[in-house]
């Protein structure tokens, strides 16, 4: 597999576009460049069918692009075979999702301890790296819980958790909020802004105003253009 190159750029599109066949065929993105830096907290909102998933699934490596160049820490993934692509978004990307994915019958441990399996790290440092993680989203009380017996919030910090814990590049957050209270959402975002004050590289995919404007760059998607306004000291 690839290693990064040394570059401070972590997430590079270059014209990527996304097409889908039809017929008729749609496409979902439109020549989108983009590029983020290592410890930038990106948010990127529009409404439903502007093209944000299909930005998450490309930036994700879930899906690839008809069109352009996408970079990952300065390694071109488009010219990647499968299994390497399968590695480096094991290795290199930390997923969290609004419906939280975590194994029901698995304790809040066993499931951050899933996280690190396609990751390739050795089992004997699965278990220490796991507690790490619980205990930096504030859930080191909270390791034998099943999910079941926990709020919507701390399941959200173990999905959390269960992103960090790989060490990835990028964090991408799809409405990570979505599913939360406003006090228990409020407690969320404040996690993600303390991760990212250390310099964590977060990318956040919302339809939420308030959570847009969290974001020291903020993106905005309609019928797949990524657009983003001038700061006015630049102007």
């Amino acid at each position: 597999m690839p290693e990064p190159v040394g570059s401070d750029t972590v997430l590079d599109f270059r014209a990527v576009g996304r097409t889908y066949p039809g017929p008729p065929p749609v496409t979902a993105l439109r020549s989108a460049s983009l590029s983020v830096r290592q410890g930038d907290f990106v948010t990127v909102s529009g409404p439903s069918g502007s093209g944000k998933s299909t930005f998450l699934n490309i930036a994700g490596l879930l899906d690839t692009p008809t069109e352009g160049q996408y970079l990952l820490d300065g390694v071109d993934v488009g010219c990647l075979a499968d299994a390497e692509r399968t590695a480096v978004r094991g290795r290199r990307i930390g997923f969290v999702f609004q419906s939280f994915h975590l194994m029901p019958h698995r304790t809040a441990h066993e499931n951050v301890e899933l996280g690190m399996v396609y990751a390739g790290v050795r089992r004997r440092e699965r278990a220490e790296r796991a507690r790490e993680a619980l205990h930096s989203v504030g859930l080191g009380h909270r390791l034998d819980a099943l999910p079941g017996r926990l709020s919507g919030g701390e399941r959200q910090r173990v999905a959390i958790a269960r992103a960090l814990v790989v060490r990835p590049a990028l964090l991408l957050c799809d409405e990570p909020t979505g599913n939360l209270d406003s006090a228990t959402a409020d407690a969320v975002l404040a996690l993600l802004d303390g991760l990212n004050d250390q310099g964590m590289t977060l990318v956040v995919i919302t339809h939420d105003p308030a959570v847009a404007v969290r974001g020291s760059r903020r993106i905005t998607i309609r019928d797949g253009v990524l657009s983003e306004p001038v700061p006015a000291a630049a102007r």
